[in-house]
């Protein structure tokens, strides 16, 4: 008689079919889990808003100090906002907004007409902006879909020239995936693609900390192109090489009846300046 010993391939016995079912159902459940959990950090491609990254890299929110320098009050709004009081807002004191049009060249703002126009109507100084997906199309694409999709510019007084939303990706890696020289490359593509559809150069939205990470702290653009700065704190900080004063500063993201408020660099007449050119 032949005795079998552990471990000897004839001892060996299948194991149920109920103990193998039960393994895969939980490593397929481990599975589901993770991308869950990865689909709950990771928004989908057409949420991002202007200072989505801005909290969380370059700052808080605080009480802004601007001295005795005149400020003029204003906010940006995008599709996480649906329709906005703008009567509201206009009784408060703010006198010019911006409305997200588009993003990449997958993606417009469902409430865009009740954004853009609503703050028009109540007297504002209006504009539009894009954010900048430079790891999907080219700079002139995106400028000529902004500018197919809201971002054009008109000589009426109350329409103020496009902004380039540039900043940190939501989607993935802070660059987008490309160099400094790369992004500047970019950059310029999207600039001198609106100047030519629109006679105009765009305002060029960021943060100093990203500017300085993804673009190399490039100085070129500050001749022509007007900085709005984002912030959340006291003052607007250390600007981006080449400016050497900012038109724009987001200071929050927590303000009255739209989260995202800003101040211009200067008087109503200031404002009106910029909307004509």
């Amino acid at each position: 008689m032949t005795v079998l010993r552990p471990g000897s391939p004839r001892s060996f016995r299948p194991r149920p079919l109920a103990v193998l079912v039960t393994a895969l159902l939980a490593a397929l459940s481990l599975a589901l889990s993770l991308t869950s959990a990865r689909a709950a950090t990771t928004p989908s491609r057409g949420s991002a808003f202007m200072g989505m990254g801005v909290l969380a890299h370059d700052g808080r929110d605080g009480t802004p100090n601007t001295g005795d320098v005149t400020q003029t009050e204003g906010v940006d709004v995008s599709g996480h906002q649906g329709n906005v009081a703008w009567s509201t807002l206009w009784g408060s004191g703010v006198r010019w907004a911006y409305t997200k049009a588009t993003e990449g060249t997958y993606y417009t703002n469902p409430y865009f007409a009740q954004q853009y126009n609503g703050s028009y109507n109540v007297g504002m100084i209006r504009g539009s902006y894009h954010f900048a997906t430079p790891d999907t199309t080219s700079g002139a694409t995106q400028a000529n879909y902004f500018v197919d999709h809201g971002g054009g510019w008109s000589r009426d007084g109350k329409t103020l020239p496009g902004a380039l939303d540039i900043e940190w990706n939501p989607y993935g890696a802070a660059c987008y995936g490309r160099t400094a020289s790369q992004m500047v490359g970019w950059i310029a593509d999207f600039i001198n693609t609106y100047k030519a559809r629109t006679g105009r150069y765009p305002v060029i939205y960021t943060a100093t900390s990203w500017w300085t990470q993804c673009t190399g702290n490039y100085g070129g653009f500050a001749a022509n192109d007007p900085l709005w700065i984002a912030r959340y704190d006291s003052s607007p900080g250390t600007l981006p090489a080449g400016w050497s004063f900012h038109t724009m500063w987001q200071y929050t993201s927590s303000g009255p009846t739209v989260g995202d408020h800003d101040k211009f660099n200067g008087a109503l007449d200031r404002v009106q300046a910029l909307a004509n050119g």
